[in-house]
């Protein structure tokens, strides 16, 4: 698959089409590259996204896990909350990473488009027209690599993946299945967080 093909299923799979989005695919393509690997079909990769939560740019995360395979299910990437567009990418088996970040070199323009616009004045992306969509996917897809983003240098890191816990117990109030280290003791009894009523 080429990098336009991939663009276009990874703004198929995010919903709408966003600079954010776009940055995460560019971004990605730049960190696998950088360590010569391809997108991760088991756990090989490991990708440390910076993106927080409840921000306008989150859409970053969708395009670095299509793009590099790493996704939320397989528990191979993981968000550190900094609010910053930036990844880095860890290839588990050389023991080696990379981080790239974005460059806010194009931010001006992207405020300027009218899908920025009319997202600032709490217009869903999805109902933004189209064309008004690409704008912003070309004026990042378009650009100079050197221009959007910093490639950091390929650096030694080695990784020690956490024990993956495959015992469950179905909880005795609620019924619903729930994984053992997120049992609570409630009344004497292993029940899940929500029916304990400790906070989680």
């Amino acid at each position: 698959m080429d990098d336009a093909e991939i663009l276009n299923q990874a703004l198929a799979f995010h919903g709408h089409k966003c600079w954010a989005s776009t940055a995460g695919v560019r971004l990605g393509l730049a960190a696998m590259r950088e360590l010569g690997v391809t997108r991760a079909g088991a756990k090989e990769l490991h990708a440390i996204i910076e993106t927080g939560d409840y921000h306008g740019g989150m859409c970053f995360g969708d395009g670095i896990q299509f793009t590099t395979g790493c996704t939320f299910g397989k528990g191979n990437i993981e968000k550190s909350g900094e609010g910053k567009f930036a990844v880095t990418l860890v290839d588990k088996g050389a023991r080696r990473a990379v981080r790239v970040a974005y460059r806010p070199t194009l931010q001006p323009k992207i405020r300027a488009t009218s899908f920025m616009q009319k997202r600032a004045a709490g217009v869903p992306a999805s109902q933004i027209p189209d064309e008004e969509q690409m704008e912003v996917v070309h004026l990042i897809w378009d650009a100079p690599a050197d221009e959007i983003m910093t490639v950091g240098p390929v650096e030694l890191r080695t990784w020690s993946e956490p024990e993956e816990v495959v015992r469950f117990a179905v909880c005795p109030s609620c019924g619903e299945l729930v994984a053992e280290p997120y049992l609570r003791v409630a009344e004497g009894r292993l029940v899940c967080a929500a029916c304990s009523g400790y906070p989680r």
